[in-house]
Order: structure tokens, then sequence, then C-alpha cells
């Protein structure tokens, strides 16, 4: 019926010659692991699965985290005629083809789900392609990405889809993928009678950084290499091809390098900051989590002494995220050099922790009329607004109003330090201070 052979997981996962990974793709929503956000018990996604209700959708995820399998689980589940193709080998001619067909099934009274996987590799013209079958609801696109798809999918198919999130894998998802894998003798390892230590087994679920494919086929290539002994620290050091570090993303180490990598930027040693980061990047710690810590530090530790730090940690964050492993990583290494380097004030950060105490320690007073909005006559009437000073409208752009609620009237919270920027601040905000205390009462 189609240029395309429509899949048929059945036959695939017959096939022993296939990669672990392909082999142990769940065939049912039961045997599904993760994305609970979506598939949970009672989730819209799962629901419309299970009712044969879909609407066109994009997965989007990072690698081997079940975008395809998703798609392979729904063919089996529902009573669509199911087509599969790769945007990388497929041109317009192809698609055009796999349409008429999908759109003379539709006139018979049966509908075709069309899977692509890496969508975003289309161009606007093979997109184009699909729309007016998904619009006549000829065809249930499911698109599978990698890629932001708000950026990669022409708005119109965007418009018409639903974006459903795919998360990596926890490590205990992984760990369970890999578990089923070592116990399943028809399509797994069960057969093989493979030896892995628990800690081993850890250690590959870890470095797969969510990534299930990547944990299979780590674990099959350290199966086939062991040959029925035991798969040792040094030989899956051997098969990653890097050390095997002591780390646990969820334990006390993952807590201790990134204590001492923060605490090495707080002391200005540059050095130390580069060797805690670059132990956490070799043991495969998320690089969002860094980059997340990072930024805190840039907000904690030096604030306004350097506001320019911030501006540095964000540009990490998005530069790992355009460019990936391992070209990104060194825009996580610059960043903590500079925020080493940068001059240090925790004034901003101790200022609201100030703030937090006044405002669990005394009654939540009403904002002051003076600096409230009045968008009616009612509320000017009551009084709202009245006494308010425009800045822009007095010398240079300072009033001698009060904003703080009666009860605190001239707290301070904000103490700015003598370094960096914040110097310049903290003569400015003294400058500020006298003048108000020179103006005349306006009363």
């Amino acid at each position: 019926m189609s240029l395309f052979e429509p899949l048929h997981p059945e036959r695939q996962e017959e096939s022993r010659g296939h990669p672990l990974a392909d082999r142990m793709r769940p065939r049912t929503l039961e045997e599904y692991v993760g994305q609970e956000h979506l598939l949970g018990p009672g989730k819209p996604l799962r629901a419309q699965i299970e009712r044969d209700q879909l609407t066109s959708m994009i997965l989007w995820g990072p690698p081997g985290v079940g975008k395809t399998t998703l798609a392979r689980v729904i063919a089996k589940r529902t009573h669509y005629e199911f087509v599969s193709f790769s945007a990388v080998l497929t041109g317009i001619k192809e698609v055009k083809a796999v349409m008429a067909d999908a759109e003379r099934l539709h006139r018979r009274g049966r509908r075709t789900i069309v899977f692509i996987d890496e969508i975003h590799r289309f161009n606007k013209a093979q997109q184009d392609a699909f729309l007016p079958y998904v619009e006549a609801g000829d065809i249930i696109l499911i698109g599978a990405t990698t890629e932001n798809p708000s950026f990669e999918v022409i708005s119109a198919l965007l418009s018409r889809s639903k974006v459903y999130i795919l998360r990596a894998l926890t490590l205990d998802e992984v760990k369970l993928i890999l578990r089923r894998a070592l116990d399943d003798t028809e399509r797994g390892l069960g057969n093989e009678k493979v030896v892995i230590e628990d800690d081993m087994l850890e250690r590959i679920a870890l470095f797969s950084n969510g990534d299930a494919r990547a944990a299979l086929q780590t674990l099959e290539t350290a199966a086939a290499a062991a040959g029925g002994t035991p798969i040792s620290e040094a030989l899956l050091q051997d098969v990653l091809q890097r050390k095997m570090l002591i780390y646990d993303k969820a334990g006390e180490e993952h807590f201790n390098l990134i204590s001492a990598l923060h605490k090495s930027v707080r002391s200005s040693d540059p050095d130390a900051a580069l060797y805690w980061l670059g132990r956490m990047l070799e043991a495969g710690e998320d690089r969002l989590y860094i980059g997340r810590r990072l930024m805190r530090m840039a907000m904690e530790d030096i604030g306004l002494a350097d506001p320019r730090a911030l501006e540095q940690a964000v540009a990490a964050v998005e530069a790992f995220r355009f460019l990936g492993e391992p070209e990104g990583d060194l825009a996580l290494a610059q960043v903590a050099v500079y925020l080493a380097l940068a001059p240090k004030s925790d004034a901003v950060y101790s200022a609201m922790g100030r703030v937090h105490d006044d405002v669990q320690k005394t009654i939540a007073e009403p904002v002051p009329l003076q600096i409230r909005n009045a968008p009616t006559s009612y509320m000017k009437a009551w009084g709202y607004g009245e006494g308010y000073q425009h800045a822009h409208q007095f010398e240079d752009a300072i009033t001698e109003m009060d904003c703080l609620p009666d009860s605190l009237r001239g707290r301070r919270y904000y103490f700015p330090t003598g370094r960096g920027v914040e110097k310049r601040l903290a003569e400015r905000l003294q400058e500020l201070l006298e003048k108000k205390r020179r103006k005349p009462d306006a009363e």
C-alpha cells in the first residue's frame, strides 16, 4: 500500500541479530519505563492511547529516552495503519507518495499514523507537504526530535500538533532497564549468565546520562568482552575508554564535589575550581545541573560586585545547550574561571536574608497609599495614590517619599561592599541617602 513497509514490531523483535538496545524495546505501555508525567495512570497521553483517540504530536527529548519506542508502542496498541521513515533518508517525492496512500486509506475509513524520526532534519518544503493531510485528518503525524520544535518545526504544523516533552531517564530507571536486559532470556542477556556487581551496573547507568540506548550498548559490549567472566571495573573502564571515578549523583560524593567547586569559586581559586569541575565532568555529572550551580554562585557570591558574572553564567549554559558535549564543557570551564577571578560580594544575598526575616517576623502591613495604583475613580476617592511623588519631576529624580510600611520606615537591607562595581554602587547609595536627608519635608 505504500512505498514504505509498515512497521511490524513483532517481526523486528524476532531477530536475534539486532543490537540489545533494539531487542529490549518495550512492546507495551506496561513495559515502558519512564515519562510518568505523560504515561502515568490517568495522564492525558496515556488516555489517548488507551482510547485509540490520537491527535498529531511531536515527541521532544534527548537521545535514548524512548521517543521511537513510544511510537512503536502506540502502533501496537492502536488500530491505525503505521508507517515509519527517517527524515534523513526521505525526500519530498517519497513524502507525497506516502501521503497519497494515506489519503486513499482515509476515504476507505482507515487512518494512518506517520512516524517521522528526526523531524527537525526536514526542511520547510518537506514539512509543508504533510500539512494538508494533517488538516484533513488523513494522517496522525508523530514526529520525534532532539531539537527545540519551536525552532525546527514550521509554525503551521506545530499549531496542529501537541508537543510532549520527554525527560532524560533517571538513574533508577536506567538501572531497571539494565536489570531487565540481564534477566530477559527471550530478548536480553538472560541466557548468557552475565555476572556484574550492582555498583558496576550503577556506573553504567551513571555514564549513560539518562540515555537507555547508550546504557544498553555499554552493557552489551562489556558482556561480550567479559566472555562469561565477571565484568570488572578494569574491563568496564576499557569499554568506556575513561577512568572510573568514585561518584554517585544522588549520594555524598555528588554533594562533596559541588561543594568543593562552589567554595573554590568563592575563595577566588580558579585552578581548584577547574579541577573540581573537571572531576564532575569526567564522572558524567549532568551539565545543566553544573550550569545552574554556576548561576547560583554568580548571584550568591559575586552579585553586583560584577553584574556581568550572571550574564556569563547564563551564556555558558546556553552555549552548552547549543554545542552539547564535549565542546560545550569548555563554556562551563570558562565561566568557572571567570567567577573565581571576579570580585566577590554577598551583599544582595545577605539583604534578601534580612528581608526574609522581616517578612517572617513582622505583620504584613498594607502597601502605603501613596504608592498604590489608582485605576478607578473610586480608588482615587479612597486615597489610593494620594501624595505620590513622580521621581522624574524632581531634581536628580530623587524624592523624599517613603515606600516602606510605617513600621519599617528607614530600615536598611542592602549594604554594598567596596569591591568591584559594588564600590561605585556604594558611593551612589550614600549619595542618594544624603540627598534624601537634605530634601525639605514636602508636607
